[in-house]
């Protein structure tokens, strides 16, 4: 039996990645829990003939305790969405407090479960969390994940624009963070190798560090990037299940991560020299059985990468830190 919640089911995001989660058939459980709206979320989805059953729940009656009881993994989409003029701290105003209560509830209810965060901004989201769960003395940090595939997804569909290429078979690793100068795009280590001009390779970084803002504007105020996000989330947790409940070997999935889960106390210390001493970065990570299983170095950078990395890094801590 394999039970999956989503905190925010009824939102933007929360329902297209509802519905993914739903045809993912290593799925028995799904568990939809919103401040409103949720129960309804569940009844349509409970018409698809795969096997999850899908429950929704509200605050009231213990809903977010009955809908992480014997959680496997949980999802949180939740919070408000980016609007036109908005940036990432007017959303951690509102979206730090809805993480922290979110994370609480986890704690009492789901301690060891595995945790993906969506809810923006992840660079601090993810702190919050693991400050709740370190706070009630349940904190795993191989266990905690904050989603930034979407940006791997950017990555791969506007490199191939220009290569021409499947963007399928593309793979660029990102690193650093979820938001503008903090999303690292390391194109010199693209796979399969391609080559690009130094103009091209300046306008693509800008283009997947600000794809959001792209989004947001052709939404013309409707709304932030929704269903590109619930795909990207989706991916993250058919991985995490893939390497948590049927054993699959060797996934790498990129991720912002507390770097204290590298269980090699020497790599973990390079790791963290890499960046100047952060304790949370996005990496590509391997997965295994018990969440991180490995997290991997930076690798070779261009001079043009190291640029970016170096500016990344102060607004990391800075996020970390708020």
């Amino acid at each position: 039996m394999v039970k999956v919640a989503v905190l925010g089911a009824s939102g933007g995001i929360g329902q297209p990645l509802s519905l993914l989660l739903k045809l993912n058939e290593c799925v028995t459980e799904l568990s939809l829990y919103d401040i409103v709206n949720s129960p309804g979320v569940a009844a349509d989805l409970g018409h698809i003939n795969t096997p999850a059953r899908v429950t929704g729940y509200l605050p009231a009656d213990e809903g977010l305790k009955h809908a992480l009881t014997r959680a496997h993994l949980v999802v949180i989409p939740a919070g408000v969405p980016r609007k036109p003029g908005m940036t990432r701290d007017d959303l951690f105003k509102i979206n730090a407090g809805i993480v922290r209560d979110l994370a609480t509830g986890i704690a009492q209810h789901a301690p060891n479960a595995y945790v993906l965060i969506i809810s923006n901004p992840v660079n601090s989201t993810v702190p919050i969390v693991v400050e709740v769960l370190k706070k009630h003395g349940v904190f795993d940090p191989k266990k905690i994940f904050g989603v930034t595939t979407l940006d791997v997804i950017r990555a791969s569909t506007f490199s191939s624009e220009i290569s021409g290429t499947d963007s399928r078979d593309v793979r660029v690793p990102v690193v650093g963070g979820h938001s503008g100068p903090t999303i690292v795009p390391l194109l010199s280590q693209i796979s399969p190798p391609q080559s690009f001009t130094q103009e091209q390779i300046e306008k693509l970084t800008h283009r997947i560090q600000y794809g959001g803002d792209e989004v947001v504007k052709a939404k013309d105020g409707a709304g932030s990037a929704t269903l590109s996000m619930a795909q990207a989330g989706a991916r993250f947790a058919s991985s995490i299940l893939d390497a948590t409940v049927k054993g699959k070997a060797g996934i790498i999935e990129p991720s912002y991560v507390y770097l204290e889960a590298e269980a090699d106390k020497e790599h973990c210390a390079n790791l963290k020299k890499t960046v100047d001493g952060l304790e949370y970065f996005s990496h590509n990570v391997e997965l295994g059985p018990g969440g991180i299983h490995k997290i991997h170095g930076l690798g070779e950078l261009s001079e043009h990468e190291k640029k970016l990395l170096a500016a990344a890094i102060p607004e990391l801590k800075l996020s970390i830190e708020k």
